[in-house]
């Protein structure tokens, strides 16, 4: 099936991935925190092809939605024909404690 949509990351989300390795690397090892994240991404870039997946919480922001992935909470909006992932909330972070949570 061909993508109808572009998957682009926020730079909020690159920091909450960082974040993420510092945490769990020294616990589970470089590779394997590695490979999760490796995994975490590539079911992001899936959105390229079912978009419109997840709940809504326009309560927090309108047109944002989520879904979740093993332990992460993974926060998205959809603009015409791109998605783009806007936080990974690891570990059960609320998305209301996730203040920057972009518009």
């Amino acid at each position: 099936m061909k993508p109808t949509h572009r998957v682009v990351f926020s730079q909020s989300l690159l920091a909450d991935i960082q974040d993420f390795l510092v945490e769990l690397a020294p616990k589970a090892g470089a590779t394997a925190a590695r490979r999760y994240v490796d995994r975490l991404i590539d079911h992001c870039r899936g959105f390229e092809r079912f978009p419109e997946r997840g709940a809504r919480r326009d309560e927090i922001r309108p047109g944002l939605r989520v879904v979740g992935w093993r332990r992460a909470t993974i926060a998205f909006r959809i603009d015409h024909d791109v998605v783009i992932i806007v936080r990974i909330l690891f570990r059960g972070r609320n998305l209301r404690d996730a203040e920057d949570i972009e518009r």
